[in-house]
């Protein structure tokens, strides 16, 4: 069917060197996972160090006893943490054996093909937004920068697959919104559709540019005219895609939810920009939060029968933002209260129960917050700021942290650069970079940050700080065309 979205389609377009940045990139970490011995986890705390919570619940799942034990203290049934990562380890775990070094090496592979397959979202994204250079320069960095290979090789965790997964949504949105397109489908910089093969794509003057007296001679040209109008944005084409947005969205609020506070940003920088260039948008977002609620569906039917009540996917948020906020809390997480660390507060989870205890840390938090709300303030602001410069760590001393910290605090410096130039360039999806760094991180500067909950939007900064070098190297890059630099951002 024409303009139908194919994974065969989009792997034929991609250059031969993004496939070999992939292949290297995937390469690289697992000979890192051995070099290191990466596989041998600590043993201490009943294995707790191999996927904390969820490595508890996957063994859970692995020996029988369902979706449960996040803390390995048999405390039944739970929803502490989202449910796909989890699965996947009881998976691995029922296949390789529980806590063993094949289970290890399994569960680190994959995490290191997520962190390769995401060359080929970013490599499409910055083709779209900026150009050629900046894509095959963003895969690559992406590739070989030993530090998107950390969490990969070390941390069995969603941590890895995250990113993937919002940077397909981001894709998917540029796509959705119509970026590169004018009014009636005329491709205006001269990027074609990423989701429509080559094969099936007009590149020849639309129709209302074509001589008068030859627009009508060709009957196959006309075909070809239809075929391509079906595929544009806003034609028959989009409800695929709409389809897409909505599983995906979907499928990451079950690894990850925390990238939802991205969600509605999203969806209406997609509809404004398909607002100013005539598309219909109603039937697409019905389509995409039909899919959405039914991809989330059987995991709140199953949070229903659980625990007798409706539970948005996971539950410790109450848990979470009481670590960030009370009594001696600095910006930084107070993990000696964590039930894995603490025994009178897993004493407490056990005699309580999961949701009144969550929903007992959340009362504690708030309490805290109400009576000492400039302190709040005060640690918040120091959170924004640990976000984008680098947590440091409680026994170093300012100097030593902020300089351990450096090249954190300069890739968000670099980055936010490269927003600025990008958003007064007025380049297409430069909006939709800004609101992705305005809304992501917006939770962990009330709860408390960690240098891995940035990493899930660092695809987009690679690509920024990308676009921002490229500039400095070559000059302004690849100019846009006439009717880019006058179409409305």
């Amino acid at each position: 069917m024409p303009g139908t979205f194919t994974l065969k389609a989009q792997a034929e377009k991609l250059p031969n060197s993004i496939w070999r940045a992939v292949a290297m990139s995937f390469l690289l970490q697992v000979l890192a996972i051995a070099f290191l011995h990466a596989y041998r986890i600590r043993t201490a705390d009943n294995h707790f160090g191999f996927g904390w919570e969820m490595g508890c619940v996957g063994r859970a799942i692995a020996s029988g006893r369902g979706f449960s034990d996040p803390y390995c203290a048999g405390t039944g049934p739970t929803a502490w943490e989202p449910p796909l990562y989890p699965y996947l380890i009881g998976a691995v775990f029922k296949l390789f054996g529980i806590y063993t070094a094949a289970s290890a090496w399994v569960l680190l592979s994959i995490n290191s093909l997520f962190s390769a397959l995401t060359c080929i979202p970013i490599y499409l994204i910055a083709r779209k937004v900026f150009d050629d250079r900046v894509a095959r320069w963003s895969a690559w960095t992406w590739a070989l920068l030993p530090y998107t290979w950390y969490w990969s090789i070390h941390w069995i965790w969603d941590t890895t697959i995250t990113p993937f997964v919002l940077s397909l949504i981001f894709l998917v949105s540029l796509v959705l919104a119509g970026d590169g397109y004018a009014k009636g489908g005329q491709a205006e910089d001269g990027d074609s559709d990423p989701f429509v093969p080559e094969g099936q794509r007009d590149d020849r003057v639309p129709a209302p540019f074509v001589p008068e007296g030859r627009r009508e001679s060709s009957p196959a040209f006309q075909r070809r005219v239809q075929s391509a109008n079906h595929s544009r944005p806003g034609g028959t084409a989009d409800l695929p895609r709409w389809t897409l947005f909505g599983a995906l969205w979907g499928f990451g609020a079950l690894m990850n939810p925390s990238m939802l506070s991205f969600l509605p940003f999203c969806g209406l920088w997609i509809w404004y920009r398909r607002h100013k260039r005539a598309l219909p948008s109603f039937a697409g977002v019905v389509v995409a939060s039909a899919v959405f609620f039914v991809t989330l569906s059987p995991w709140l039917v199953r949070n229903y029968n659980a625990f007798g009540r409706f539970v948005f996917i996971r539950d410790d948020f109450g848990e979470q933002f009481r670590l960030g906020n009370g009594p001696g809390a600095d910006g930084i997480l107070m993990a000696y209260l964590q039930p894995n660390l603490n025994q009178e507060e897993l004493q407490r989870f056990r005699s309580m129960g999961e949701l009144p205890y969550a929903e007992q840390r959340k009362r504690e938090a708030f309490q805290f917050i109400r009576e000492n709300p400039s302190h709040f303030a005060a640690i918040s602001l120091r959170r924004f700021v640990y976000y984008w410069a680098g947590v440091p760590k409680r026994s170093d001393s300012a100097f030593l942290a902020a300089l351990k910290n450096l090249p954190f605090l300069i890739s968000s410096i670099l980055a936010i650069w490269g927003l600025v130039r990008a958003l007064r360039q007025r380049r297409p999806g430069a909006g939709l970079f800004a609101l992705l760094v305005l809304s992501y991180p917006t939770v962990y500067y009330f709860v408390f940050p960690h240098a891995r909950y940035r990493h899930p939007i660092e695809p987009e900064l690679i690509i920024l700080v990308v676009f921002l070098i490229a500039g400095w190297r070559f000059g302004t890059p690849t100019q846009e065309p006439l009717a880019v630099a006058h179409k409305v951002r």
